[in-house]
């Protein structure tokens, strides 16, 4: 509901906002409150982009530290520094038995993330991703 139905309302009245500043060229007592109105939602715009990606963000980083700590309690050295974030979010997926060995792999053939998710074999289901 929240990325589907909110995007599509923030779109239309976005347009719809600007078809009302079009149509109120000329007219003084309108053009201040049309342009209110497209100010506003064009801000609903960037806080919806900006929520979305600085959640993201700190998912990304939280995962970084449970595969770090994942990858300590295996083999007692942190996952080497060579691995993008991107890379490290991919390897959440893959079971115990291949994470030590995809993680090696990704590092030495610079895998990008949609490879290191095909080349998993038995995949470990993430369901606190919001």
């Amino acid at each position: 509901m929240y990325h589907g139905v909110l995007t599509f309302l923030l779109f239309v009245t976005f347009i719809g906002s600007l078809v009302n500043v079009y149509l109120s060229f000329g007219d003084h007592a309108r053009i201040y409150s049309a342009s209110l109105i497209t100010t506003l939602t064009f801000c609903g715009i960037i806080q919806f982009w900006y929520g979305r990606a600085f959640a993201t963000k700190a998912q990304d980083r939280a995962i970084h530290a449970e595969e770090n700590l994942r990858h300590f309690a295996m083999t007692g050295a942190l996952l080497d520094s060579k691995l993008t974030i991107g890379q490290v979010v991919a390897l959440r997926f893959a079971s115990d038995e291949e994470f030590l060995a995809l993680a090696k792999r990704a590092v030495a053939e610079n895998m990008s993330r949609d490879d290191i998710k095909k080349a998993i074999q038995s995949w470990r289901a993430d369901y606190d991703r919001v």
